[in-house]
């Protein structure tokens, strides 16, 4: 019966989201994906030969995954097949792979899409295997998860990751666009009122669309809505920030001199305006953790043992509760005492490093493994050090083109003023060793 009403064209009667209407229908249409859909794009140039192998699309929500599948099985006249891994199980798997090998018979080839295939479970990953080995179908996979933690090695052997990118500023507004031509109606918006539905889609383009249809039925006749007005009739509040431009890159700035300048109540607002804003926490974490050594060292060495335990902690308790943990060690590394000795001696380290070369260390401390090591002086008149009184035998380890060079200097904050008796001291042996040696 269903089959007469779609034959008769009834459906297209029907209501249809305006993101299912401005669905695109050739690749070129599709927007934010130009490294795949693009005159060079990968996707271009594997349809160029007119063939694919299985796919996994990779990447966030409304980006265009469904869509760019249903293009692939248009262009290659393949048969689109689609379901969900959220409603399937192994028997509507083989209800799929027989209706194909079925088609196979015919002549025609299939493209099976896969919607959150990362919800299979590893069995049911693993009757893909088959089907895609003997070309019964093409898979397309989609997930928003990294696939190498959520599918199997033997399926990713078998298929090719694409990366698919939240749509930015530019594609969210050319959607727009598209949507007041197809609508014959401009969107009843002030500037600033736009910009800010634009961050509203977090580079989500069905979101952006479904969005647009609200602020039409919301206003009335000659209404045009400022960004205030918009959030209140949205019931939706613009993003704090963009986490992949400015803002981010501000916050995280203002999170970590906040640390450094041992102010632990602004760190913590800044901490809760990128969380409030939907920042990725474990990158907060990393950051934290960056803190730890290069604004604190060894004036607190156990600053680094709480910020990596923070970022444990989050990962094992997830949010909302792990949030805490990221408070903690944020409030814990503002009130540390600060060094950035090691920091800079390791930026002296690395530029001698790099200017200088190649150069060999000393024989004297390289091992004799092979009796040819030993003839040529490898490790002759080595001291081992904690046969030395004091456990120090003042020997010379720099190369000898090189000569001594130093880039330590502890500072007398926390725990690090230590460092500089113990430096003095190990000085005074060298020197001590050396004149008796002389």
């Amino acid at each position: 019966m269903s089959d007469l009403f779609v034959s008769a064209g009834l459906q297209n009667a029907a209501p249809r989201p305006l993101a299912d209407r401005l669905r695109p229908q050739t690749l070129a249409e599709v927007v934010g994906q130009e490294h795949l859909t693009g005159p060079d794009g990968a996707l271009t140039r594997l349809l160029a030969g007119k063939s694919f192998g299985s796919l996994v699309f990779w990447g966030p929500p409304g980006t265009g995954k469904t869509t760019v599948a249903r293009l692939l099985a248009h262009e290659t006249s393949l048969h689109f097949e689609q379901i969900s891994a959220i409603f399937s199980g192994i028997a509507d798997l083989k209800k799929v792979f027989e209706a194909a090998r079925q088609r196979r018979t015919l002549g025609q080839g299939t493209l099976l899409f896969v919607d959150e295939i990362h919800r299979f479970n590893r069995s049911q990953l693993d009757a893909f295997l088959p089907v895609m080995e003997d070309g019964t179908v093409t898979l397309v996979g989609a997930t928003t998860e990294n696939p190498s933690f959520e599918l199997n090695a033997a399926l990713l052997s078998r298929a090719r990751v694409l990366l698919f990118r939240a749509l930015d500023d530019a594609a969210i507004a050319k959607l727009m666009v598209r949507a007041e031509a197809l609508t014959g109606r401009p969107l009843p918006l002030d500037e600033e009122a736009r910009g800010v539905l634009v961050r509203m889609a977090d580079g989500d383009g069905r979101a952006s669309l479904t969005l647009a249809e609200e602020v039409w039925r919301s206003a009335k006749a000659g209404e045009v809505f400022g960004a205030e007005a918009l959030q209140t009739i949205i019931q939706r509040r613009a993003p704090i920030y963009d986490k992949s431009q400015e803002g981010h890159y501000n916050l995280i700035s203002a999170l970590h001199k906040t640390v450094r300048g041992s102010d632990p109540d602004a760190a913590l607002y800044y901490l809760c305006r990128m969380l409030d804003g939907g920042e990725d926490r474990l990158f907060i974490a990393r950051r934290l953790v960056r803190m730890a050594v290069e604004d604190i060292g060894l004036a607190d060495p156990q600053a680094l043992v709480v910020a990596t335990a923070a970022k444990d902690a989050f990962d094992f308790l997830g949010s909302p509760e792990g949030e805490l943990a990221l408070a903690q060690v944020t409030v814990y590394l503002a009130c540390a005492p600060k060094s950035n000795a090691v920091y800079n001696a390791y930026k002296a380290a690395t530029r001698v490093a790099k200017e200088h070369g190649s150069l060999p260390p000393p024989r004297t401390i390289l091992n004799g493994s092979t009796k040819l090591m030993r003839k040529i002086g490898y490790g002759e008149g080595y001291r081992y050090d904690h046969d030395e009184p004091d456990a120090f035998s003042g020997q010379d380890y720099w190369p000898e083109k090189l000569g001594r060079q130093h880039f330590y200097e502890p500072t007398d904050r926390g725990m690090e003023s230590r460092y500089t008796d113990r430096l003095a001291h190990w000085e005074r042996l060298r020197q001590a060793r050396r004149g008796a040696e002389g």
